[in-house]
């Protein structure tokens, strides 16, 4: 793994949270996305090398909206670069690491991704990212 790419603050509307965060991180948001796919709407926000994404649901049904009904808002996953997001994903699994998909899919910021299972990672949701060429 490379670094720490981002963190995922599950939040139950970005319009509210959006300024909350530029005052906090004294940042502007510098991108937002829908995926579709995943049934959320993202912000993104630099720190240095790092990156925040907030994350607000679209459905009912999405990951993010469970997680919200559950939990409440909060941090919802870390994501770490990798360089090879598959090669990676067969080593951890072959570590006895529970993946939640077996083969990576498109995620924001035009990155490929793969999640970890919790129970395996301590309790936290790790997210494995790769920069699509």
């Amino acid at each position: 793994m490379l670094k720490v790419e981002h963190i995922g603050i599950a939040v139950a509307s970005l319009r509210d949270s959006v300024p909350l965060f530029e005052k906090l991180l004294n940042s502007p948001c510098y991108k937002t996305e829908t995926v579709e796919s995943e049934q959320v709407q993202t912000a993104f926000f630099r720190q240095g090398e790092t990156k925040i994404e907030l994350l607000e649901a679209t459905g009912p049904d999405s990951a993010i909206a469970r997680f919200l009904e559950k939990k409440g808002a909060g941090m919802h996953h870390i994501a770490f670069e990798v360089s090879n997001i598959e090669e990676e994903m067969q080593r951890l699994k072959a570590a006895g690491f529970t993946l939640l998909q077996d083969k990576p899919k498109p995620g924001a910021d035009n990155k490929l991704i793969c999640f970890l299972h919790p129970k395996d990672t301590g309790g936290v949701l790790v997210e494995l990212c790769q920069e699509q060429a």
